[in-house]
């Protein structure tokens, strides 16, 4: 016998019992999303390596270590996403979007080779959402109340949100050298990877998960004591934005991202359900990817929630949405009942758009088909025999208290939409 092919480690299959909590959960991003005027973008899972080298840098952990990277024939370096941001800016970048403002998102997989754990996989989904061409701190403001928004309506609790200023990129680069400064003096007490990315990227320091780095980091010199007056402004604004709307926040100096293209505003929502993968949504200004990627200029915004943390919180907090479950089932014994079943089922469907009814397929006996009812979680078993057609009747039994009853045909569409 040939040997079972499972999955790859870290890449899982979603089941039909959970792919319907998913779908509600998508359909409820989008309606919000097109609430605030975003348009959905599309774009390949694959793409040349170098735009990653370039976005990312190469001296972090994805290009170093996470990125599925290969060859194709042609022998062009190509790599799976490990993030979307990138390639949405190609995308805008390459198709003249970035002229104007622009408000897009995106849904999909992203890969990552890291070690697999809960909330965290080697094949993962995200939202991603994008603005592009917007300077004020009404548009940062907007993505905060936005994100907000998707939790109200997800019935979402238990999330809070962390903010901070980066500030510009002279700002940073200040800050960077008194950041390797105190480090310098505290050098034996960093970890290896702090260790490694002191000259080359001391703010990711900061954002050590390493629990005995932590009250290093506390002492650490606070970005937002040096901040450019510009961005103290920006902050500053958002802020009064963020209390006019009355959306709690938590000013953290130590939330920073550890690439030299974001500036200005970054925040998370963050939970303490999910153990050490507290961070659901993560996003931020990136205002200089663009001239980096070698196109004008643009400032740009954007945020990404990771469905599988999303789902994981919502099933830990008893929020995960009601699924509609199957409206009815339709069984069918004897030669004219089977061949009657399709024609009454589809009449039934041109009724009843949206009716969710299965046919039972296969033959067999009332008893293996009912079995198959009461399986399939539908609210009605519809009862067809060869009697029922020759009166044009159909039995029907109400599952939950086993009541049953038969009724014309001409009066199912009506009983069916009670």
């Amino acid at each position: 016998m040939a040997e079972i092919i499972r999955s790859i480690r870290g890449m899982n299959d979603i089941l039909p019992e959970a792919t319907p909590y998913w779908q509600v959960i998508e359909t409820t991003l989008k309606d919000v999303l097109a609430g605030y005027g975003y348009q959905e973008i599309r774009f390949p899972i694959v793409e040349k390596t170098e735009l990653f080298k370039r976005s990312i840098g190469e001296v972090t952990d994805i290009v170093e270590k996470e990125m599925y990277t290969f060859e194709d024939r042609n022998g062009d370096s190509l790599t799976l996403r490990p993030e979307g941001t990138a390639g949405c800016v190609r995308a805008a970048m390459e198709n003249g979007l970035l002229n104007q403002t622009q408000r897009l998102w995106y849904m999909g997989p992203m890969f990552r080779h890291e070690r697999p754990q809960k909330g965290r996989y080697r094949q993962f989904h995200q939202l991603g959402v994008e603005a592009y061409g917007f300077e004020g701190p009404d548009i940062d403001a907007e993505m905060i109340m936005l994100t907000a928004r998707l939790w109200k309506a997800l019935g979402l609790k238990g999330v809070t949100l962390q903010i901070n200023s980066l500030g510009s990129t002279e700002a940073r680069l200040a800050y960077r050298e008194v950041l390797i400064a105190y480090f310098e003096q505290h050098h034996s007490e960093l970890d290896d990877d702090s260790q490694r990315r002191l000259h080359s990227n001391p703010l990711r320091i900061l954002d050590s998960k390493n629990p005995e780095m932590q009250s290093l980091n506390e002492a650490a010199p606070k970005l937002i004591d040096y901040l450019d007056d510009e961005s103290k402004q920006h902050f500053e604004q958002l802020c009064q934005i963020l209390d006019s709307v009355g959306i709690a926040y938590e000013i953290n100096p130590r939330l920073v991202r550890g690439l030299d293209y974001y500036g200005k505003t970054v925040f998370e929502w963050v939970t303490d359900q999910l153990g050490s993968q507290g961070t659901v949504c993560a996003g931020g200004r990136y205002d200089g990817l663009v001239a980096q990627l070698g196109g004008k200029g643009a400032t740009a915004i954007g945020f990404a929630i990771g469905l599988e943390r999303l789902v994981a919180l919502l099933e830990a907090t008893d929020a995960l949405p009601e699924i509609k479950p199957t409206d009815a089932y339709l069984v069918a014994v004897g030669e004219q009942a089977m061949s009657q079943a399709a024609s009454l089922t589809e009449r039934l469907r041109d009724e009843l758009p949206g009716i969710r009814l299965i046919s039972h397929c296969g033959g067999g006996s009332f008893k293996s088909q009912f079995k198959r009812a009461d399986r399939s979680g539908a609210r009605w078993t519809l009862i067809l025999g060869d009697e029922e057609v020759s009166n044009q009747t159909i039995g029907i039994k109400t599952m939950a208290t086993g009541e049953q009853q038969t009724i014309k045909w001409a009066e199912l569409p009506s009983f069916l939409s009670q």
